[in-house]
Formats: C-alpha cells, structure tokens, sequence
C-alpha cells in the first residue's frame, strides 16, 4: 500500500532529478575543462615564448654594452631568468657557452626548451637557451588545471546536492496526491463510498484529477442513493397492486365475493400495472443499448412528432392539457421507432406535469445545420437544484412524489438522443413551466 508520505516513485523521481543534474554538470565540466586547459596552454606557451625573447633581448644589451662576449656582464640575464623560474644558457655563435645559470640542467630535463636568437643592430651575436620548470609557468598551468579540476568537483557535488533538495521536494508534490489517490480509490473499492481525496496541493493536472475521482465518486454516491429509491419505490408500487390481487383472489376463493365483471376487471388493471412497472425497467435496459439496435434511415422529424402528438391526444382531452403543434419539415437520419418513442416521453412527461386548463407546445424544424424538436409545457417546472439529475436513472423530484412513475422516462430520452448524436437541453420556471429541445444532425 502506498504510503502518504511518499514510496518508490518518489525515490526514482528523485534519483532521476540528480541523475539529470550530475549528467548536466559532467557535460559541462568535460568541455569546459577542455577548452578552459587549452587556453591555459596556449597562454601559458605564449608567455614562455615571450619571456625567452625578453632574455634574447637582455642578452643582446649585455653584448652591446661590452661590444663582446668576453666582458659583458650577464648577472641581469640571470636574474631575469631567476625571477621566472627558469634556467638559461648563452652561447655564442659558434655555439660555445658563454654563462648559464645551471649549465647541467639544460638539455637533461624532459621539461620543453624554447631557443632564441640574440641579434645586436640586425646580426646574430648568439643565442639563449631557456628550460621553464615545474616552479615556474609550466608549474602555474598544473596549479591552474589542479585548481579548475577541484572547482568542477566542487560544483558537480553542490550540483547534486541541490538537485537532491529540488528532487524530493518537486516528487512530494507528485507523490503526496497520488499516494492520496490511491488510498482514496481502495478504500471505495472496499465498500466506503464516502472515500474522497479532497483538496491537494501539486501540478494543476493531478488537481483536475483528484476533482474528477471526488466527481466520480459523489455520482457513485448519488447513483447508489437512487438504487436504493429504486428499490424502495419499486417495492412500494409493487406492494398495492399484490395486495389489491391477494385480497380479491382470496375473497374469491373463500366466497366472499363473486367473480362479477367488475370484479374480474379491478384484478385486471392491477395486473396493468404490475405490467406496466415491468416495461418500464424493461424499456431502460433497452434504451441503454440502443446505439446497439437503431436501424436509421432518412425520415421526417415533424412526420413522426405529428404521430406522436395524435397517439396521446385522448390522454391530453381527459388530462384537460391543450397540445399545440408548430412542426416544419426537417429531414433527419434516425431510426423512427425510436425518436418516436423520444417524443412520446416527453409529451407523456410534460402532460404529468401540467394541471388541467394548461397547454404543451410541440415543435420541429431546421435550425441552421442541425433538426431541432422541443417539448414545451406550462406545468409546475423545475427546481434549479433538480436540473443536473433529472436525466439520472429513477430520479424523481420532489414534484412527482404524487404521480405514478418510476422515473425512467427521461432517462430513456437522454440515451436514444445520445444514440442519435443529439444533445438536449433544458430551460425551466419553478411555477412557469419546463422547455425541453432536442437537437441532432439534419439529413
């Protein structure tokens, strides 16, 4: 079981953080040591090149001043060389030594020699021998490169540590809501639909996503609370009608009463009425899969509202309910069967709740690239609160608790409108009345 505060995922976001980050500053290192040890390099040749030509100079001056090699005064070339870190040898033209600050060292030490010649008003008197050691500038380069290597080491482990602190902070902000996702979803998968997830800090898109489960799980909550009506209300419209039969079959029996034909047709309507309950969950199921079972074909929309309409005109003069018919021919593709059983609900469902004297509009027609019917009745209405959940399976509104029903009817509607392509829509008054419009793809 995930733990709230945090579990394996955290550590491989973590360790994936650093990997990143060591990856990003090795890369960098390399090429930075790379170039940054070539510069030092070419820097450090370039002041031994020049430095070499300094002591040329300075030997060149020494030879001037005494017009010779024999008495000239080579103590500040020397020196010169000193100060640097080098060792130097001159000698003449001929090649022969003419002062050295370490004599043996030259041209014994693997240590890279720079030559020079000394030229006095445009003629070669000699020339200098320079060996830098590890003391001096060649010296310098290591201390540099040393200095830089530990620089980059330094930085790489700070680096890591930084990505290590951003790591576990940015996968705790991860991690935390799924770990309480998680928990959430096996505590409803073991019976407790009051599970939520609640309010979490993190990315906007696990904040969408812990919504979206509280969201599924109030319509658990809210579906589970209307299969329990179900039942209930099922239970109760079944319970009159068996004990209404119980009692007259039994009186029958028992010689209480004769089977006269008004007896024989009370028993008669209350069989009906099991029956009737009966279609109704029959008609759901059916409705449910109706994408599954439409035969479409090219029909009027208006031809099969008119028929509806005439199918229920009786109910509506006994009802007291005036239907009025605005309906324009519009072509839809669609299985006639079954959008003239959409029809059909919303007529019955607006003559429930119309009282007498009141009146229901039908109407059809095109409406740009779309076929559009509406229901519209001048009834009790809607509450606003009611609205989402009246297309919810076995809802019923405080506004039916007195009308016969099992509150499937406009479920049925919103499937086989849903099998269509269509969509619906719902404007409705509390005490003005209810205006139901069904839009779908025209032919």
């Amino acid at each position: 079981m995930a733990r709230p505060g945090g579990g394996p995922i955290a550590l491989r976001l973590a360790l994936a953080f650093v990997g990143v980050a060591l990856t990003a500053v090795a890369v960098l290192a390399g090429l930075t040591a790379v170039f940054v040890a070539t510069d030092i390099s070419h820097l450090v040749t370039r002041q031994q090149s020049g430095l070499t030509r300094a002591v040329a100079l300075a030997a060149g001056a020494a030879w001037d001043r005494s017009d010779g090699w024999a008495s000239a005064d080579l103590s500040p070339v020397l020196d010169l060389a000193a100060r640097v870190g080098a060792d130097v040898q001159v000698r003449d033209r001929a090649g022969v030594l003419v002062g050295a600050s370490s004599p043996s060292s030259i041209g014994l030490s693997p240590t890279p020699e720079l030559q020079e010649a000394v030229v006095v008003r445009r003629r070669q008197v000699g020339r200098v021998i320079v060996r830098f050691s590890r003391s001096g500038l060649a010296g310098t380069d290591d201390a540099l490169r040393a200095d830089l290597w530990r620089a980059i080491a330094g930085a790489a482990g700070l680096a890591a540590l930084l990505a290590m602190l951003v790591a576990l902070t940015v996968s705790r902000r991860i991690t935390l809501p799924v770990a309480r996702l998680i928990v959430a979803a096996r505590a409803m998968g073991r019976g407790d639909r009051s599970a939520r997830v609640g309010d979490v800090r993190g990315p906007g898109e696990l904040r969408d996503l812990s919504e979206a489960f509280d969201q599924m799980a109030d319509s658990l909550a809210r579906q589970e609370r209307l299969r329990r009506n179900l039942v209930a209300d099922v239970a109760h419209e079944l319970r009159t009608p068996i004990a209404v039969l119980q009692a007259g079959h039994e009186a029958l029996l028992d010689g209480v009463a004769e089977p006269t034909p008004g007896e024989l047709a009370s028993l008669r309507d209350e069989v009906l009425r099991l029956a009737r309950i009966v279609d109704d969950l029959s008609v759901l199921a059916s409705a449910e899969s109706a994408a599954l079972q439409l035969s479409q074909r090219r029909c009027d929309l208006s031809d099969i509202a008119a028929t509806a309409a005439d199918s229920l005109s009786g109910s509506f003069n006994t009802a007291g309910v005036s239907i009025d018919r605005r309906l324009t021919e519009v072509q839809v593709m669609g299985d006639p069967g079954r959008l003239h059983e959409v029809i059909t609900n919303l007529l019955v469902n607006a003559l429930k709740f119309t009282p007498a004297g009141g009146s229901v509009l039908l109407e059809s027609g095109p409406r740009e690239l779309q076929a559009m019917l509406s229901v519209s009745d001048t009834g009790v209405g809607i509450p606003p609160d009611e609205l989402p959940q009246i297309f919810e399976r076995f809802f019923r509104g405080k506004h039916a608790a007195g009308i016969a029903g099992s509150g499937i009817g406009l479920t049925v509607v919103a499937e086989l409108v849903r099998a269509h392509d269509g969509r619906l829509d719902v404007m409705s008054t509390p005490g003005k009345g209810t205006k139901i419009t069904v839009t779908m793809p025209r032919a």
